[in-house]
C-alpha cells in the first residue's frame, strides 16, 4: 500500500507558486491497479516520484508498507560510464537478487547486442529507455510506477516483449500509471483518479474519471 496523508507539495516558478498537492490524503491499494489523470504541467512527474521516494512532501506523511518501483524511463541509479551489464549487476546486488539473473534477463529484453556491453552514456534515448524499463521489469516490484505509458520507441518486438512482461506482472502486481489522455491509462487500469488545483478525486471506474476530466478541462 502507499498512503498519502494530508499530503502538500508546492514549487516557486520564479513568478508563483504552483500547488501539486495540497492536503491531498488518498490510497494506492494492492491488488487494485489505479491511472490518474492530469494536464501537462499540473505535476503528474512530481507526484509519482514522492510514491517512490524520489521526491518527499512539504507537509503530510507518505507512508509504504510494499516494493514500489522506480518510475520507467527514470535514469537516477544508472551510471553513464559503466555497460548496461555492468549496471544491471550492480542493481542487482542492491536489491539482493541474482547478478546473473537480472544480466540476462536485460540483455534478452533490450536486445540491443554489442551495446550491451558498452557504457551506457553512448546510448540513443530509445536504447536508454529499453535498459531502464527492463531493469524495473527485472526487479519484480509489488506496485510499478509508470509515468505517461509504454516507452517511446520505434522497435516494435521491444514494445511487443516489455508488453507481454508487464501485463504477466501485472496478475501479480499493481500498477499506477499517470497520464493526460485517459487511452493510456486504459490499457493497464479499470479504476481512475483526477489531479486537479491540488486535489486528487478518486472515482470507482474509468469512464467516470474521465467524464469529470472533461467537464473541468
Amino acid at each position: 500500500m502507499i498512503e498519502f496523508d494530508n499530503v502538500s507539495k508546492s514549487f516557486w516558478t520564479g513568478k508563483q507558486r504552483k500547488v501539486i498537492l495540497d492536503q491531498a490524503s488518498f490510497r494506492v491499494e494492492l491488488g487494485r491497479s489505479v491511472g490518474i489523470l492530469a494536464p501537462n504541467g499540473t505535476g503528474k512527474t512530481t507526484l509519482i516520484n514522492m510514491m517512490c521516494g524520489l521526491e518527499k512532501p512539504d507537509e503530510g506523511t507518505i507512508r509504504t508498507t510494499c516494493r514500489v518501483s522506480f518510475p520507467l524511463g527514470f535514469m537516477g541509479g544508472v551510471t553513464s560510464s559503466l555497460s548496461a551489464n555492468e549496471n544491471a549487476r550492480y542493481i542487482a546486488r542492491i536489491y539482493g537478487l541474482d547478478p546473473d539473473y537480472v544480466e540476462a534477463f536485460c540483455r534478452w529484453l533490450t536486445d540491443i547486442k554489442e551495446y550491451f556491453d558498452m557504457p551506457v552514456g553512448t546510448y540513443s534515448s530509445g536504447m536508454k529507455s529499453r535498459f531502464t524499463f527492463s531493469l524495473m521489469l527485472a526487479l519484480e516490484f509489488d506496485i510499478y510506477l509508470i509515468d505517461e505509458g509504454m516507452p517511446a520507441t520505434t522497435d516494435v518486438e521491444f514494445n511487443r516483449k516489455a508488453g507481454s512482461v508487464l501485463f504477466d506482472r501485472l496478475k501479480s502486481s499493481t500498477v499506477v500509471v499517470v497520464s493526460h489522455q485517459a487511452r493510456t491509462i486504459e490499457k493497464f487500469c479499470s479504476s481512475a483518479a483526477v489531479l486537479r488545483d491540488g486535489k486528487l478525486y478518486q472515482f470507482e471506474t474509468l469512464e467516470e474519471a474521465k467524464q469529470y476530466y472533461d467537464y473541468t478541462a
